[in-house]
């Protein structure tokens, strides 16, 4: 499975992978691109990462989701590239036997993505500046000039 797009997230698509006639209970989750007060003018944010690291890293958090919760079946992308205000960078969907299952796995996978996953992102800002940001959300601070 690929977990990396360059496209628009497919939210129909996430769901179809996680789907099963025996799974009752589904949660989608989508992280998406905000400018809100503490954004500072953000028009998007450019996404990278080294792509086999992160295809790995993915695959080692789905494997983990498997071991916790063996009947939940687990869908990711991420995308790459620049992403706009308002469209997702980040979607999930688990269905599980039941919602308090798929609630736990959905909210596993996301804060293992947040801590483990190696792409890095830079954001655009309508001034015509660009800061890039630490997994965490804080932006970096700028090398001495």
């Amino acid at each position: 499975m690929t977990y990396l797009t360059r496209d628009p997230i497919a939210i129909e698509r996430l769901l179809t992978d996680a789907a099963c006639p025996g799974l009752g209970g589904t949660c989608v989750f989508l992280g998406t691109v905000r400018n809100g007060a503490d954004e500072h003018g953000v028009t998007g944010i450019e996404y990278s990462g080294y792509e086999e690291m992160v295809e790995a890293e993915f695959a080692r958090i789905i494997a983990e989701v498997r071991e916790r919760w063996p009947a939940a079946r687990a869908a990711v992308r991420h995308r790459l590239g620049l992403v706009p205000v308002g469209a997702a960078s980040i979607g999930i969907a688990v269905a599980a036997p039941h919602r308090a299952e798929a609630f736990a796995a959905c909210r596993y996978i996301i804060e293992a993505v947040k801590q483990r996953v190696p792409v890095w992102k830079k954001e655009l800002r309508d001034d015509g500046t660009a800061i890039w940001v630490d997994p965490s959300g804080h932006p970096v601070p700028a090398g001495p000039q």
